[in-house]
């Protein structure tokens, strides 16, 4: 399937059958998300791969008791970096230096912006870690349907108390985004049928003509 087709076959499925997915597509899933664009490539976020029913089932009674959580086959938890501290920054060139065969001294532009990030307050830091997460997120959809796997981005939970069941304070982690991967449940699911509700294309996108005739007004 083309791009397109597969982006029209997929949407956020309300209910899954609990069909196991094959570990082969799972595998091919995170391996998208490895390779998914991130600022600088420093990859400043986690992702949990869960699939023990027990804590698919805690998780489900902190994230608004959405059906899909313990329905899904597997759930991928995105956790974003709490803040950038120095030894990250260190480790992310230790490992470009490692894959590249480049010298610390051939990064060094790479380090001055990594290190202007030192200055950052840890909020300000978290924005910028939750959005790199969500790039990876948007990768983990199309990967997902490129397999024929349901995938349903969520955010309704806690995150304080996921944070806490997950003990992801203690990696220096924030959940950001939920991602239950298995099949839609045909049967059961109210949006299955349902046509995509999409802005126009003539509203969703503006071309630098019409910011033009638009300034000139």
């Amino acid at each position: 399937m083309d791009i397109l087709s597969l982006l029209n076959w997929r949407y956020a499925a309300k209910r899954m059958t609990g069909q196991e997915v094959p570990q082969e597509k799972i595998d091919r899933i995170l391996e998208s998300i490895q390779l998914s664009a991130s600022s600088i490539g420093m990859q400043p976020f986690r992702v949990l791969v869960i699939k023990d029913t027990e804590l698919k089932s805690k998780i489900r009674e902190v994230a608004a008791n959405q059906p899909q959580i313990t329905e899904a086959s597997h759930l991928l938890v995105f956790a974003a970096w709490d803040t950038i501290t120095q030894e990250r920054v260190e480790d992310y060139l230790n490992r470009t230096i490692e894959v590249r065969q480049v010298t610390r001294e051939s990064l060094a532009p790479l380090k001055a912006y990594a290190d202007s990030m030192l200055n950052n307050s840890p909020e300000q830091n978290f924005n910028w870690t939750s959005r790199q997460a969500y790039i990876a997120l948007g990768t983990a959809l199309i990967a997902a349907a490129a397999e024929k796997v349901d995938a349903t981005p969520m955010e309704g939970f806690n995150p304080q108390a996921l944070d806490e069941l997950l003990g992801l304070q203690e990696l220096g982690l924030k959940s950001v985004t939920l991602l239950p991967l298995g099949y839609r449940d045909i049967e059961n699911d109210w949006l299955v049928n349902l046509p995509k509700v999409r802005t126009k294309k003539e509203d969703l996108f503006i071309t630098d003509k019409e910011l033009q005739a638009t300034a000139s007004a």
